[in-house]
């Protein structure tokens, strides 16, 4: 996916300054395709340019006028072309799980810490994400269309949290009782 087509979608949920659809990217989207404030606005210049999307000068009072950005014609037409399209499942790409293959080549004590500090922020944003599920959607079985839609992004980030943190839970069990093994044992 490129990030054109994330912009494209959060615009088409609810249009906005640059800063807002960046704050949007750091309090949702983000969770799933993060973008630094800087590419987004050199991303917003090129869309604008494709005519993806439109962009509304609003004047504000003592202040520059502000850019309010909303999906074009063309940018309707390019989200539906892209959902439409066929993909793959992105393959996994987990430096950690490289660095606990090759554990035994180097520091396992510091490839373990590593593991843990990976199952803490696993943790943490599985606290996160639950908080929002709690929050934003205390009865999911009345919903529909985009919140929804929604819902079951929010879904598969909370799965792929607790699998990622169950798989550290395990990794630092099963390396910590190879640690405990003598010599012998093998």
């Amino acid at each position: 996916m490129a990030l054109e087509h994330a912009i494209l979608v959060s615009l088409q949920e609810k249009s906005g300054t640059g800063y807002e659809l960046a704050r949007r990217f750091d309090k949702s989207i983000g969770y799933f395709w993060a973008a630094s404030h800087q590419q987004i606005y050199r991303t917003l210049k090129r869309m604008v340019d494709l005519g993806w999307v439109d962009v509304q000068a609003v004047t504000q009072q003592g202040r520059p006028d502000k850019k309010v950005y909303r999906v074009g014609a063309a940018g309707r037409a390019e989200l539906r072309r892209w959902l439409a399209e066929e993909d793959e499942p992105a393959p996994l790409r987990n430096d950690l799980a490289v660095k606990v293959r090759g554990a035994s080549m180097g520091d396992v004590d510091k490839v373990m810490e590593q593991v843990a500090r990976h199952r803490d922020r696993h943790a943490e944003r599985l606290d996160v994400y639950l908080a929002i599920e709690k929050r934003d959607f205390p009865d999911p079985s009345n919903l529909s269309g985009q919140r929804l839609h929604q819902y079951l992004v929010l879904r598969a980030g909370i799965r792929s949290e607790q699998g990622s943190l169950e798989w550290c839970d395990e990794v630092l069990a099963a390396m910590r009782k190879d640690c405990e093994r003598t010599p012998g044992d093998e």
